[in-house]
Order: C-alpha cells, then structure tokens, then sequence
C-alpha cells in the first residue's frame, strides 16, 4: 500500500507469493515512486484496475501505463472521465492529470483472471455513478475505493454521489461476502467487513 497525493489515496500493487506478476489498483499520485516499486520488485505489471475515476484514484494512470505497458481496466460508466480527467477534477490546484483511454472496461459481475488471481467484479455505486469493488474470494480481500473506510464510509456530495445508493452498496458487500474479508480501501487504514457491521457509525441504518 502507497498513500500517495495531497489527499492521502491508497494505491495497491499486490502478486501472489513468489510471481513476478502483479496488479495495481487505484494509481492515484506520485507515479516515480509507483514506478521505482515496481521496478525495485522486479514485477512485470498486469493489468491497472480502477475502482473509479476521481482524480485522487486516476492521476498516475497514463504514466505507469506508459512505462509497463499495462493495460487499463475502468468503470464503463466513467470510462469518459478517464479519457478527459481535468475536465472532471473539481477543485482548483490539483493535476495537470494526463488523460487515458481504457483498454478494457467493466460493469460489475464480470470474473477477472489475472497475474494469477481471480477477481470478482462488484457493482458499488454511490460515492461514484459507475464505482465497482474488486474481491478476490480466494485471499478473503476486497478493494474497496471509496465505497467503505475504517469508520467511514465514502462522501455523496459530489456529482452524481447518492447516499441510499451507497447504503445499499455497502449493504451488498456486508451481507454478501465473510466477515472476515479483509478491507482495503482508498482512504485510512485498512480494516474487515465484520469490524466495520459492527462499529462503523455510518453502517447503524443496516441494523434497522
């Protein structure tokens, strides 16, 4: 985990033990420093997996995609931010970003096979009109963006965030995969999908 950028966004590389093969999520900042991980490990990378477009979780995509080779999986729905992201950054002094047209998109429901993981494809909406999650099942991991932090849940004040929608997003992942799922999200410290059911102030409407 690399927490990147001024506003402090996970990005994820991750491989299973042993291979040189590896994934990204979220590239958000600070593409050197992504970069020189990459390079220091040794891992050819895989594939770039976006949980959504927000620049906080896009502004390295373009130049680790160029130096990899990479290619990008993104949010279908949001595929025209990526391809035009300063037009979407809504605060003034963040980027230049560099724009990216995605190789590949995704919807939710889809069953990803790479750098020998498989990754299930979830549909979380709310915080973003198009946001997925990705869980590997396998390792008892879900990446969640900006859908669910520790204690905290994603922000719906901006275009087209929706807090039923998140609730109901959220409430798919807690009844929908083991408590035990280890959380790892794009902001804070990562947590479980059971800690956060059961002390998660925000989550107290999934009791009623």
């Amino acid at each position: 985990m690399f927490t990147v950028g001024p506003v402090a966004e996970n990005t994820y590389i991750f491989r299973r033990d042993g291979s040189p093969k590896a994934l990204i999520i979220d590239p958000g900042e600070e593409a050197p420093k992504l970069l020189g991980a990459i390079e220091e490990l040794g891992l050819e990378l895989e594939g770039i997996l976006l949980t959504h477009t927000h620049f906080d979780h896009v502004g390295a995509v373009a130049p680790v995609a160029k130096a990899t080779g990479a290619e990008v999986w993104v949010p279908v729905i949001e595929k025209p931010v990526l391809a035009d992201i300063m037009s979407y950054v809504p605060w003034a002094g963040f980027g230049p970003y560099e724009s990216w047209d995605a190789e590949h998109t995704v919807a939710g429901g889809e069953k990803l096979e790479l750098a020998g993981f498989e990754i299930d494809v979830i549909f979380t909406p709310g915080h973003s009109p198009g946001h997925v999650t990705y869980s590997i099942p396998d390792e008892q991991a879900v990446f969640s963006g900006d859908v669910l932090f520790e204690q905290s849940v994603g922000r719906t004040d901006l275009p087209g965030g929706d807090w039923p929608t998140l609730l109901e997003s959220i409430r798919g992942l807690v009844d929908g995969l083991p408590g035990e799922t280890v959380v790892y999200p794009g902001h804070m410290g990562v947590t479980s999908l059971g800690a956060e059911r059961a002390t998660n102030p925000f989550l107290a409407e999934l009791a009623r």
